[in-house]
């Protein structure tokens, strides 16, 4: 879940509806700047469903300590450290169904969620706020991800419905960029970041090279990016959410009651170029 605060309460996106909305992005991502994904509908399958392990779990949202919806919030943009918050052995749970369910349908769009997992783990996570008992199981994890990577990759090369560019290990790199860019995008939407920021990684160039891209906000859910990525100087995307009412809540139950009764609705983000 995506938590993003209001004066009565909070609006909250499933991890499932995050994604697609970075899906979306990826399927305008392109112009003379900058390279689109290919192979394109395994690169666009992978970034949409990458949060697919997410959804049984989103559906009845739990509290952190302090009554709070549990849930990625602005205050965790850049880092990720609040596995206080959650139980690891379920989360890593989460994240491994996510991969596997892609793995038995596409290799492609399985190596690129398993490197964001994998990433993610590694590079974002403060291990600090894992209880040490609970290392060796997040190592263990890790260990099964690399595993896992290397039997996609083989699977990868395998395939002759690939061009041989497609399976380069600097392409897929150039790939999973592309879903981290796009998560990250997301991620700054949903809670409607409203500092600097870049997206995470450069990105690929049409003619070569890669460069990071900026991302300001011009209002709520408006973002400038430059350099611009899309075709379209302005482009909107619309991404459903529920506001429950109430700050605090006394038990998962009272939330799950408020987010079940709460009407989907329908948020917009637009993004320019200037």
């Amino acid at each position: 879940m995506l938590r993003l605060e209001t004066e009565t309460g909070w609006w909250l996106v499933t991890h499932p509806d995050h994604a697609r909305l970075a899906g979306a992005f990826a399927e305008k991502w392109g112009n003379e700047m900058f390279l689109s994904p290919e192979p394109r509908e395994r690169v666009l399958k992978g970034i949409a469903r990458h949060d697919d392990g997410w959804k049984t779990r989103d559906a009845a949202p739990q509290i952190t300590r302090q009554g709070k919806p549990s849930a990625f919030s602005v205050e965790l943009v850049g880092k990720y450290s609040a596995f206080e918050e959650i139980d690891l052995a379920d989360y890593l749970s989460v994240r491994d169904r996510a991969v596997r369910l892609m793995a038995e349908e596409d290799a492609y769009a399985a190596l690129l969620i398993s490197m964001h997992t994998y990433n993610l783990l590694t590079d974002h996570a403060d291990r600090s706020t894992i209880e040490p008992a609970q290392l060796p199981l997040l190592d263990q994890f890790l260990e099964k991800q690399e595993a896992l990577q290397r039997a996609l990759r083989l699977q990868i090369i395998a395939d002759a419905r690939l061009k041989p560019e497609q399976k380069t290990e600097a392409a897929v790199l150039d790939r999973f960029r592309l879903l981290q860019a796009t998560d990250n995008l997301s991620l700054l939407t949903c809670v409607d970041f409203r500092q600097p920021a870049n997206l995470l990684h450069p990105l690929s160039l049409r003619y070569g090279g890669h460069n990071r891209v900026a991302v300001r906000s011009s209002g709520p859910r408006q973002f400038v990016l430059e350099p611009y990525p899309f075709t379209e100087r302005l482009v909107k995307f619309s991404f459903p959410a529920r506001h429950v009412k109430g700050k605090v809540f006394s038990s998962p139950a009272e939330l799950q009651e408020a987010f079940r009764a709460a009407p989907v609705e329908t948020l917009e983000v637009t993004l320019s170029a200037e």
